[in-house]
């Protein structure tokens, strides 16, 4: 028995092409199964919980009142953040609120500025949001990066602020507890 026949298949059933074909595709599933796998894995190494708070100025009372049944949230830790339908892992864990200081500056041409107190019955708030990161050289939180002075959007199932600001960022080892 020749182990290649006259038409090149190989014990007389499979074509070289086609077990090269067959060897190409175990190939690709096991690299997929092995990407899959180091993917799934990549979480747990290195976490660091990331706390920041978020200033969002100008609110209606009635909107913070809204929303101070959500956080701390019914899980006990905060409302959990989504980022494009999908729950990321942070959470707001608290929210305060200060009177909106919505004055008019009016500058002279010599430089001096006079600023005018405006009655508003709005609000400034600031939520403290802690996430765990992977990377805390980009600090992503969803689809967003953390930083500083960044615009921010804080966004969960109950509430979104698109007109945020990073006020302050720390960071501390994730321990698993």
């Amino acid at each position: 028995m020749r182990v290649v026949d006259e038409k090149g298949r190989l014990f007389g059933k499979l074509n070289i092409i086609d077990l090269l074909v067959i060897f190409i595709l175990i190939a690709a599933a096991a690299l997929v199964g092995w990407k899959v796998l180091q993917k799934d894995s990549a979480p747990n190494a290195a976490r660091t919980i990331l706390t920041y708070t978020v200033l969002v100025e100008n609110v209606e009372p009635e909107v913070y009142e809204g929303i101070q049944q959500y956080v701390p949230g019914e899980n006990g830790i905060g409302d959990q953040l989504m980022a494009n339908g999908e729950m990321v892992d942070a959470y707001v864990t608290a929210v305060t609120a200060v009177p909106h200081d919505g004055g008019i500056t009016f500058n002279s041409t010599g430089g001096e500025r006079l600023t005018l107190p405006v009655e508003s019955d709005k609000l400034d708030l600031t939520f403290t949001i802690q996430a765990n990161v992977v990377n805390t050289v980009i600090n992503d939180v969803g689809t967003q990066e953390v930083r500083i002075g960044k615009s921010h959007i804080v966004k969960t199932v109950h509430f979104e602020f698109t007109n945020g600001v990073i006020l302050t960022c720390g960071w501390e080892p994730w321990t698993e507890g």
